[in-house]
């Protein structure tokens, strides 16, 4: 006898919890207007941020005279960053300069700085 009654409390149990889990996530597509186009947007944005992110790298690894192996780039919108070490500080205002010129590029955050190997 007590099983059926602990057997019906968890049903009612479940019933609630994914009751509660279909509202929340209803609610929340309507609230935020999100469909499947912002999803495929998002994606969108990602990919052209790591492309962009791919052409600075690819232009500061031919530029002459910049140590790249400590240098990371990271791209969100047009706006680069970039972070980590160089031996010179003329490395660091020639690395900006490289991912200025890179097409796509809208602003750089040049945050490198000069550590002596």
């Amino acid at each position: 006898m007590k099983s059926v009654g602990f057997l019906k409390t968890l049903g009612s149990v479940v019933a609630m919890v994914v009751a509660c889990n279909v509202y929340a996530q209803a609610s929340d597509a309507t609230a935020t207007g999100t469909t499947a186009a912002p999803a495929a947007s998002a994606k969108a944005g990602k990919k052209a941020n790591s492309q962009l992110g791919h052409k600075v790298r690819a232009a500061l690894a031919k530029a002459q005279g910049i140590d790249v192996s400590s240098i990371s780039v990271r791209a969100r919108g047009g706006a680069v960053t970039l972070t980590g070490s160089v031996p010179e500080q003329g490395q660091i205002d020639a690395a900006g300069d490289v991912a200025k010129g890179v097409a796509g590029v809208t602003s750089v955050s040049n945050k490198l700085t000069v550590v002596q190997q």
